[in-house]
């Protein structure tokens, strides 16, 4: 935030400076309007309504991002909660499981290929 008011500072101190410098009186004609002015007063509200006219071109996409973003976090939350859910579910299927297993005694016991090579008991 700092950095930014430092850079605000700068631009309008540039801004001062080329005011000062720049004061050879201009005629300006556009459309039917004529209005004499200073050259650094006509260069600057030139800037000020390029300015202008860039905040309401991106307005709109900005706005459009910000909702993306807003619909993302809601599904984002609404899929954390579904994910602990079933995870919840998960839990209580393996407890369910390990009630119902056999006892190791009553498991069979499979002698995989690997093991019959290797001659692994």
């Amino acid at each position: 935030m700092q950095l930014i008011t430092i850079f605000a500072i700068l631009v309008a101190a540039g801004g001062v400076t080329f005011a000062l410098q720049n004061d050879t009186s201009v005629a300006v004609t556009f459309l039917a309007w004529q209005f004499n002015s200073s050259l650094a007063t006509v260069l600057l509200l030139a800037l000020a309504v390029g300015g202008f006219i860039v905040a309401l071109v991106s307005t709109p996409s900005t706005l459009r991002r910000q909702w993306t973003l807003t619909r993302q976090g809601q599904r984002i939350k609404e899929l954390e909660m579904a994910n602990e859910k079933h995870k919840q579910e998960i839990a209580a299927l393996q407890s369910q499981l390990r009630v119902a297993a056999p006892a190791k005694s009553e498991e069979r016991h499979y002698v995989g290929l690997k093991q019959i090579v290797a001659n692994i008991p």
